[in-house]
């Protein structure tokens, strides 16, 4: 039967938070160490799973069963014409819902005025386009209205978002003409940003009979966007090539778009792996904060120790004592840290316009790291001050 006095709860939490109560300063450091490393840990977790909900929610609204087709690009980067049978077999392909031929114009310039130089033309891009193209494309017009079968006939354009924002054409307001290869263009229509069609988005768009007719285009396409059925996606992708270009299938490019948007996920998770090493290492280092300051507390406390023990206290007691503080600052660092972390997910989603995910078990997670560094920090100095004699703590203190 042991002869050691037992210890309450109670009496070991007030033991325990003695020197946390006679030196605040030093406490709340050793907490806020511990406090930007868990903030890290759960800031990296929420706003990743902010980020991602929010990219996989515009996939899944964009559709994974769009596909575009493609006959290269040519020494300057411009598309090449497919064949002119090209269009009329994608469209009869089976699997395929909906299809919209454009081309781009090689050599054709859209500028603001015809006083720009044309080698300023910004980067944009005259592209002739069928009237289906917005509906494949599931796009909408922030201004105006889209080009119909009437319409393409007479010199008028849809602009793309970024090239309406690179042309300064805010919206309709008296009728925003531009200049286009040496023809005025009346500016009929503006897109909204198109996240599986950039090209698009910086193009001036025309209908094909006004390109055949002013700038001397053969009518073919160079790309084709296709809407396949959601289920048959994988399967019409490997025929469109041949239904494309019959004779060299293996010169037409065949892609998805949503796949650049889904790579990004991949991009997101490695980048959250190198800030978690870093959140780690933060971690760490409050972890060495609190060992630094639990052996400082039992350097000063020498005297404390040396008479609790005169009067009757076990090594275990001091050591648990000990112990249990630095378990206290650990834990105090945890929550610091969690709701830092959990604030700063949710002022940047708000700030980006996504829906703010902090995931439980990140939180969980990172107060049981807390926690554990904590007692790791702290186990050495509790060991330290249980091996202290009476006589020599008395002696020394």
């Amino acid at each position: 039967m042991s002869l050691l006095p037992r210890l309450r709860v109670t009496d070991l939490l007030t033991v325990a938070t003695v020197g946390l109560r006679t030196r605040p300063a030093r406490a709340a450091l050793s907490v806020l160490g511990v406090g930007i490393g868990i903030a890290a840990l759960v800031a990296v977790l929420g706003i990743t799973r902010s980020s991602q909900s929010d990219l996989l929610a515009r996939i899944d609204r964009l559709g994974t069963n769009l596909l575009t087709v493609a006959d290269g690009q040519g020494p300057g980067g411009e598309e090449q014409p497919l064949p002119a049978t090209a269009a009329g077999g994608v469209s009869l392909t089976t699997g395929v819902l909906a299809s919209a031929p454009t081309a781009e114009l090689p050599g054709v310039t859209v500028r603001r005025t015809d006083r720009v130089p044309p080698a300023q033309s910004g980067g944009l891009a005259v592209r002739a386009a069928d009237a289906s193209l917005l509906a494949v494309l599931d796009g909408r017009l922030t201004h105006g209205t889209f080009l119909t079968e009437g319409t393409a006939r007479f010199p008028v354009t849809v602009l793309g978002h970024t090239a309406a924002q690179r042309l300064g054409v805010e919206d309709l307001s008296g009728d925003p003409r531009v200049f286009v290869a040496g023809h005025w263009y009346t500016v009929i229509g503006v897109l909204a940003p198109l996240d599986l069609a950039p090209e698009v988005d910086r193009s001036a768009l025309v209908g094909f009979a006004a390109a055949v007719r002013d700038f001397g285009h053969d009518g073919a396409a160079s790309r084709i966007y296709v809407r396949a059925r959601q289920d048959r996606t994988v399967e019409v992708a490997t025929m469109l090539a041949r239904a494309a270009n019959p004779e060299r299938p293996d010169e037409v490019a065949v892609s998805r778009p949503s796949d650049a948007l889904t790579a990004r996920l991949a991009v997101a998770d490695s980048g959250t792996a190198l800030f978690l090493g870093l959140g780690a290492v933060a971690l760490l280092v409050g972890g060495v904060g609190i060992a630094n300051m639990m052996v400082i507390a039992v350097l000063e406390r020498r005297t404390e120790i040396g008479l609790r023990r005169a009067l009757g206290a076990g090594r275990r007691h001091v050591a648990g004592q000990f112990l249990l503080e630095s378990l206290l600052l650990g834990a105090a660092g945890g929550v610091t840290g969690a709701l830092l972390g959990a604030a700063a997910t949710y002022a940047l989603a708000v700030q980006r316009g996504w829906q703010p995910l902090v995931p439980p078990s990140a939180v969980g997670l990172a107060l049981a790291a807390a926690c554990l560094v904590g007692a790791v920090a702290g186990l050495y100095p509790a060991l330290r001050a249980a091996r202290l004699t009476p006589t020599d703590a008395l002696r020394t203190g």
